[in-house]
């Protein structure tokens, strides 16, 4: 069945809407972030549905900043996970108004007689996407943010696409990396703009300029086509999905730093964001606990580190058990809560 995806969007019967976080979610809820809200003011949509946009930045501090925002005006948006352990945004189902599915709105976009100038370029850059991965088929590509709700303005909306499948994402991956620096209709930053968006990061995570300008240059789904920012979001299918919420539980241990080999890069694409590690070395005391991977829910760091590389994480150290077996190894999990946007990964020369 097709539930409820990463990067899916939900409308409440407030009319709020919320982006989905991740495949795994508790029954009868599913985690999510807000992102717009009603508001006469807004400059997305129109005419008497205009929204404003929450959240500003996707950064850890912006994110807390609506967990305030929903304590004051909607707590029961609020959830305390006991998988988790920690509190989070969940929207019940019942108080679900819409979904919205990215792969039903580009299928509906791509059939429409009439569409705005975005809209056209939208249909441009995935049938571009659909050539040059030689093989993802159009019914893998999808669209969210915005375009997807119908509330995106022509004149500076992006660009935000989806595609789903660990197989197609990994082959979209190999195509735009391999086709780096030829006539491609999809541009990377370069001088003074490349210098800029490092800047900026390097304002927003604990980063310098140039460890930004190294994370950038990893980037293969960050861009420009026709002179509108892009961004590409791979997301998987429910049958590549293999584990189910509450089959594991994590436990918080308190704040790591660690550098370790990265083994198995596979999940690295997808949000969470996972690398599976080995030789693994604490550098702010010892340790002997068995960590196994590092997890990051900050899209910044996907995409980051090849089989074989060292990766430097701070994080929150998690202890995970295993429901059924009580097997248990440990985690470090980048973009925690607790981690108030002071956690990071690190290529490490």
């Amino acid at each position: 069945m097709r539930g409820f995806r990463d990067r899916d969007f939900i409308q409440t019967r407030e009319g709020l809407f919320f982006c989905v976080v991740g495949p795994l979610h508790p029954p009868k809820r599913v985690i999510s972030y807000i992102k717009y809200v009603p508001s006469e003011s807004g400059v997305w949509g129109s005419g008497e549905k205009k929204f404003s946009r929450i959240l500003q930045k996707y950064t850890i501090a912006n994110l807390l900043e609506t967990f305030n925002y929903l304590e004051r005006n909607y707590p029961h948006y609020l959830f305390h996970s006991p998988v988790d352990n920690i509190t989070l945004t969940a929207v019940p189902h019942r108080s679900i108004k819409e979904h919205f599915k990215p792969e039903q709105k580009l299928a509906q976009l791509r059939q429409a007689s009439q569409l705005d100038s975005l809209q056209e370029k939208l249909v441009r850059f995935t049938r571009f996407l659909e050539k040059i991965s030689g093989g993802v088929s159009e019914e893998h590509f999808g669209v969210t943010g915005s375009l997807l709700l119908d509330i995106h303005q022509p004149t500076f909306s992006d660009l935000d696409i989806i595609v789903y499948g660990v197989k197609d994402s990994w082959a979209l991956h190999k195509a735009l990396t391999e086709n780096r620096g030829s006539e491609l209709h999809m541009k990377r930053l370069e001088g003074e703009a490349l210098e800029d968006w490092c800047i900026k990061k390097a304002e927003q995570y604990p980063l310098t300029a140039k460890e930004a300008l190294n994370l950038y240059e990893r980037k293969w789904n960050l861009g420009f086509f026709e002179n509108r920012w892009v961004s590409i979001h791979p997301v998987k299918l429910e049958n590549e999905v293999t584990e189910e919420y509450g089959e594991k539980t994590y436990h918080p241990c308190g704040q790591v730093t660690i550098r370790a080999v990265v083994s198995n890069n596979t999940d690295s694409l997808f949000l969470p964001a996972v690398y599976h590690v080995e030789d693994v070395k604490f550098l702010d005391g010892a340790q002997s606990v068995n960590v196994t991977e590092i997890v990051s829910y900050e899209g910044l760091y996907d995409s980051l580190a090849e089989n074989g590389e060292i990766i430097q994480a701070k994080g929150k150290l998690e202890r995970v058990t295993e429901k059924g077996t009580r097997r248990e190894h440990y985690r470090v999990l980048v973009g925690s809560p607790e981690g108030k946007g002071k956690e990071y990964v690190k290529l490490v020369d």
